[in-house]
């Protein structure tokens, strides 16, 4: 699924691409994705001025000049296409006043399109439960740190835990404890004050980076116009398994990047350098 980095560069995307422009014309070629899609959807869009775009997680809002906002959210293997011809799967197109061809695109249909009224946003019930933004400033090493406080549970676990932190996912998550030197598998409430500052730092860090390189490119997951993202090749565990670590001396003192299954899910770390 894409990832805080993955929406906010498709969001960026989308933004060049239609802030200011008036939707001519929409067309739905089916209501059945993850949730239906409302009725009425095409007639509340159609001759409205996009004003802006929001991120808030894992999901987009773009917000019309009717006071209402379209909630997107690209699910498993959703992606946005800009000005190319259609392709399987393209459920939703948009056609601007100046001929811009907007596509969504979801083969898996995981992912969702909702209106919201502007104001309502943060009212919506995908996320009313969300956890602060990470890039931020009020997401600080005090509010992460009170999140934290008490959990028996594993800091990878708490990290994807969305109510404690809006949009990371399991490469981020990886990438920034390895970053902030702490073990996948530390009980959450077990962080010293210095290592939830260690570990705020890391997460921005690693965050910044990626929307810098346009995302991680994994499976689905390409920018609007198509091009890859550039991160995966920044990757400093994840996916590197039996790789040499960047931080340690090589063989015999070490035995390289590991992976495991955590809740489910892959967890790659380095046992020599996380605590």
């Amino acid at each position: 699924m894409p990832e805080l980095p993955e929406v906010e560069t498709v969001m960026r995307g989308l933004a060049a691409s239609l802030q200011g422009r008036r939707i001519a014309a929409a067309r739905l070629a089916r209501g059945d994705l993850r949730w239906a899609v409302p009725d009425g959807f095409v007639q509340a869009i159609v001759g409205a001025r996009v004003d802006a775009f929001r991120r808030r997680g894992k999901y987009m809002f773009m917000q019309l000049d009717r006071e209402v906002s379209v909630l997107i959210h690209l699910g498993m293997s959703g992606r946005m296409t800009i000005d190319r011809d259609p392709l399987p799967h393209q459920h939703l197109t948009l056609t601007t006043d100046q001929g811009g061809v907007i596509g969504f695109v979801d083969p898996r249909r995981f992912g969702a399109l909702d209106l919201v009224a502007t104001a309502a946003e943060d009212s919506h019930r995908l996320i009313l439960g969300l956890g602060p933004e990470p890039l931020l400033p009020t997401f600080t090493a005090r509010v992460l740190g009170a999140a934290l406080a008490g959990k028996a549970t594993p800091i990878k676990s708490a990290l994807l835990d969305q109510s404690i932190i809006a949009g990371l996912g399991n490469i981020y998550v990886s990438e920034a404890l390895f970053r902030a030197k702490i073990s996948p598998f530390r009980l959450a409430g077990t962080l010293t004050p210095a290592q939830i500052r260690n570990l705020v730092k890391a997460i921005r860090t690693t965050l910044t980076e990626a929307i810098a390189a346009g995302g991680s490119s994994l499976r689905d997951y390409v920018q609007p116009s198509g091009e890859l993202g550039y991160f995966q090749h920044a990757w400093k565990v994840y996916g590197r398994t039996g790789q040499p670590c960047e931080r340690c001396p090589g063989p015999p003192h070490c035995t390289g990047i590991e992976r495991a299954t955590q809740a489910n899910r892959s967890t790659f770390w380095c046992r020599r350098t996380q605590a």
